[in-house]
């Protein structure tokens, strides 16, 4: 079998964003394959922008990831209790692309907030946003990194054994996932 492609998602737009790290430490955790990393800096959502000229060239790109990816890990802040504007557009805008490249997906959600929450509420919300691309959409563990600006060491690993032990629960059912 050839080496997978895991396609990760932040959340969040910052170089250095937390949700940027755990995406990169889950596609460390999950071992042999290729990961890459989608770039969601996109206009916003604007029918009157797609009527005059279709399909951003970025959006397309992001919905041929997703359909050529073996399965999606997504990781998002918690912005005002819900998921970020940059994912929801994300979203609004490949729900516009041809066919639907989430259907029958393996996705992981994650997130890495400030809160004490973790993200909890934004994985909710992610949820409730990926429900109608019907994606195989994994129902935990849940990977909530809280005060997440304390939780990566300085190469970038996940710390707290809670953390670790839930990424590490994660990503082995996303491989059970992947091989179903």
């Amino acid at each position: 079998m050839s080496r997978p492609t895991l396609l990760g998602i932040s959340g969040s737009l910052r170089a250095a964003s937390t949700n940027r790290k755990l995406l990169r430490e889950a596609a460390r955790v999950f071992g042999d394959a290729d990961y890459i990393e989608a770039d969601v800096n996109f206009p916003l959502y604007d029918g009157d922008l797609e009527a005059d000229e279709g399909i951003p060239a970025a959006v397309q790109a992001l919905s041929d990831q997703i359909a050529a990816a073996d399965a999606v890990l997504i990781s998002g802040p918690e912005y005002n209790k819900g998921i970020s504007g940059v994912l929801k557009n994300a979203l609004d805008w490949v729900s516009r692309t041809e066919g639907n490249p989430w259907a029958d997906k393996p996705v992981a959600i994650m997130s890495a907030a400030a809160g004490r929450a973790g993200g909890e509420r934004t994985q909710v919300m992610l949820r409730m946003c990926l429900y109608p691309f019907r994606p195989r959409l994994l129902q935990g563990p849940e990977v909530l990194v809280a005060a997440s600006a304390d939780q990566f060491d300085d190469q970038g690993r996940l710390q707290g054994e809670m953390n670790v032990k839930t990424l590490n629960a994660l990503i082995e059912a996303l491989k059970a996932e992947m091989a179903r």
